[in-house]
């Protein structure tokens, strides 16, 4: 059975693949650097790659599923910062899944396309750590899963505080650090 909401359970592993990639990409070059073979050395971070950008369309379509329920306790404003640099982060991911794949050339395009992966894995890192810095702040701040927990709660009302903010039961979000 899979979890409800389905976005907060699927969210990491595009992180933790953003945070790999880089580290995997590095270790890629020198094993071939050392002498292995560009296919046994550059399979692994073509793996990591893909699994960063299939990870990051799910949780592009699972945070889009569930957009009209956060939006009912919360500032849009909030989530479409969140949604604007996961619509970055995403392309980013396929575009550089097509760079990694072009690593695995011999000589001098693969070398240039290998240096070119560790690069854009940086950058993806950067950009993964905005999307999910936004989306902690969803959460942390805003209170985002007041969508789920008081609708759980309250049988679906009062999911907004009426405050005009959109924000949800504000005042218990106040001790959260």
């Amino acid at each position: 059975m899979l979890p409800q909401p389905l976005h907060p359970a699927v969210v990491h592993f595009p992180i933790v693949f953003a945070v790999l990639l880089p580290l995997v990409a590095l270790a890629g070059i020198l094993i071939i650097w050392r002498g292995v073979p560009v296919k046994y050395g550059w399979i692994p971070v073509v793996a990591v790659s893909a699994a960063l950008a299939a990870t990051s369309w799910v949780a592009v379509e699972t945070g889009e599923q569930e957009e009209d329920a956060v939006e009912r306790v919360m500032p849009e404003a909030a989530i479409h910062e969140h949604e604007e640099r996961a619509e970055i982060f995403l392309p980013l991911s396929v575009f550089g899944l097509l760079v990694v794949s072009a690593g695995l050339l011999h000589g001098r395009p693969g070398r240039v396309m290998r240096g070119a992966s560790l690069a854009l894995a940086l950058g993806l890192t950067y950009v993964g750590y905005q999307v999910g810095h936004t989306g902690g702040a969803l959460v942390y701040e805003y209170g985002a899963a007041n969508a789920y927990t008081l609708g759980a709660n309250q049988g679906g009302e009062g999911r907004d505080s009426g405050d005009g903010e959109g924000r949800a039961h504000e005042d218990e979000n106040e001790d959260r650090p």
